[in-house]
């Protein structure tokens, strides 16, 4: 019971954190820009997140050390939020989101490049396999609108993400739990965000709606909050390399969402470079 648990638990983490189009676009539409959505994401994550350790009798006492590493943290973790809610603005979102989903695939590239990590055959093969899916991405798109700058963006949201996951592996001064480093790398994220909103002139823009609102809420509560309490379940009951190849689930989700509700398209080239995205992905996680 404890492995279908587990099973069901990484499937529900990888599949609510493909949501995030879902509730994102729809704010977008209605004028929102996405540093104003990321911050709203931030503030209301952040109460939630306050309450479960409230709930969990978790104390909130950080030391002074571990400030500085939880601000870079923070700013990694906006750098990745921010080029893919951007990346969401120039591409269709299943395909944004695939593109992402590569960061295993560049944290390999990071710890074989930086940290001398050991090269193999699958791990070359698995960069190759997912420079192709990029490839037929960019080529199979019907509506002109995945271009190399928006690419490029995007595989910057995935490269953040990626240094963050290598940050947080190499750090030895933060010692404290998953859910409490999250709720202040959302906190730190939330201020560096909202000076830097406040350092460039942009107007903070108000929630125009109760139906945006709505899906502010959620993109704070399903893709952020249950996401990650559901990493937490998996982790615990399967381990951290099934959870991640059940992680592929993001995408899918991402892709299924973006054809069936915003109607954007599939051919035959996506799902192609889809498929070796995820097959590479899977290999990196499966060679770790």
């Amino acid at each position: 019971m404890n492995k279908i648990n587990g099973f069901l638990y990484g499937l529900l983490s990888s599949a609510s954190f493909g949501l995030i189009p879902l509730f994102t676009i729809p704010a977008m539409h209605q004028g929102m820009q996405f540093w104003s959505i990321l911050l709203y994401r931030f503030f209301f994550a952040m109460l939630a997140l306050a309450g479960i350790l409230l709930l969990d009798k978790q104390s909130f006492r950080i030391r002074r050390k571990e400030i500085p590493p939880l601000l870079f943290l923070a700013f990694l973790y906006n750098c990745s939020a921010i080029f893919l809610f951007w990346g969401y603005k120039l591409m269709s979102s299943g395909v944004a989101t695939t593109i992402h989903f590569m960061y295993p695939v560049l944290t390999t590239l990071i710890m074989m490049v930086f940290f001398h990590e050991k090269k193999s055959f699958p791990r070359i093969a698995a960069i190759v396999l997912a420079v192709s899916g990029v490839f037929f991405l960019s080529h199979g798109d019907t509506t002109n609108t995945i271009t190399l700058p928006g690419i490029f963006i995007v595989l910057l949201s995935a490269l953040g993400y990626a240094v963050y996951l290598v940050t947080v592996s190499q750090l030895k001064s933060l010692e404290m739990k998953g859910l409490k480093m999250t709720f202040y790398v959302f906190l730190f994220g939330g201020i560096l965000l909202f000076i830097g909103i406040k350092a460039t002139g942009i107007e903070m823009q108000s929630i125009p709606d109760g139906t945006t609102l709505g899906n502010l809420i959620m993109l704070a509560l399903i893709p952020t909050v249950i996401s990650n309490l559901a990493l937490v379940r998996a982790i615990k009951n399967i381990g951290s390399t099934l959870t991640s190849v059940l992680g592929a689930m993001e995408p899918v989700t991402a892709v299924f969402v973006g054809i069936i509700i915003f109607g954007e398209p599939f051919t035959q080239s996506i799902a192609l470079g889809i498929m070796l995205i995820i097959s590479a992905v899977t290999v990196i996680i499966l060679r770790r």
